[in-house]
């Protein structure tokens, strides 16, 4: 059985098809592989800080937390979305159980090492996997709320990205994040191109040139970090098409996937 960890964005969430949902409770059905959910949740919480006047802002993608605003990142994030989606899967007719990284202290954290810029924004240095294992032995999908924990009981707010390639590396998992569009494009003579395929140098070369740019860079970031331990295979697919999740498990040429070695495609 392989672990399929599948990394969902607040973005993408609010408006992903049933068809994205039963594709995931297929895949958990087919016995040879085992998904896992890990979220986002930037939009809603978004909407939820301007509503109660907080400020929030962000660093090469990741946002600045201070304690008012990881109390509403963790309200949103572990409560709305977290159960958002679990309702989803059981509406289209599976089973899931949700859990935030600080449930049998899942995500262990430490802050960032840019931590004086961004308060308790963490990186994960352990994953609790007894945690996982057990949902997943009851017959469940795990939906993993990314805030993390320290020893001493401190949140940390947890880019969904990172978390999810956390969780990945820990299994030794093949990584997904799911979009709107059908991969990485790029932009030659006016017309957008999807990479099929792109290897760590030259995403890095994409980011320096601004080619990749804000949200993106902590998705590759983490699709690269994941690659060089242990993760064997990272791609970006297209959630709103029927059956990418399928196809890309039967080994279709779907998405972007993103490798170690030289060379795009």
């Amino acid at each position: 059985m392989k672990y399929l960890v599948i990394k969902c964005g607040g973005s993408v969430l609010e408006n992903l098809p049933r068809s994205f949902y039963e594709d995931v409770i297929a895949l958990h059905q087919s016995g040879e592989w085992t998904p896992i959910i890990v979220h986002g949740g930037g939009p809603l919480i978004n909407q939820l800080l301007k509503s109660l006047n907080v400020e929030t802002s962000f660093v090469n993608g990741l946002r600045v937390t201070n304690q008012d605003v990881l109390d509403i990142v963790e309200m949103v994030l572990s409560g709305m979305v977290n159960k958002q989606v679990v309702r989803n899967i059981i509406e289209a007719g599976g089973n899931a159980i949700g859990i935030s990284g600080v449930d049998g202290s899942l995500l262990q954290a430490v802050p960032t090492e840019n931590a004086k810029q961004l308060g308790f924004v963490g990186d994960v240095v352990n994953v609790n996997l007894k945690v996982i294992e057990g949902v997943i032995e009851q017959g469940y999908i795990p939906v993993i709320s990314p805030i993390g924990i320290d020893a001493s009981g401190q949140r940390y707010n947890i880019n969904g990205d990172i978390a999810a390639s956390a969780v990945a590396k820990a299994l030794g998992a093949n990584l997904c994040f799911i979009s709107d569009i059908p991969g990485i494009l790029v932009e030659k003579d006016g017309v957008k191109t999807k990479i099929d395929k792109v290897s760590k140098a030259i995403i890095e070369e994409m980011i320096s040139n601004h080619t990749i740019y804000g949200g993106m860079i902590p998705k590759v970031k983490a699709a690269i970090d994941g690659l060089v331990h242990n993760i064997s295979e990272v791609a970006i697919i297209n959630g709103f098409e029927k059956n990418s999740l399928i196809d890309y498990t039967n080994g279709k040429d779907i998405g972007t996937k993103i490798v170690l070695e030289e060379g795009i495609a």
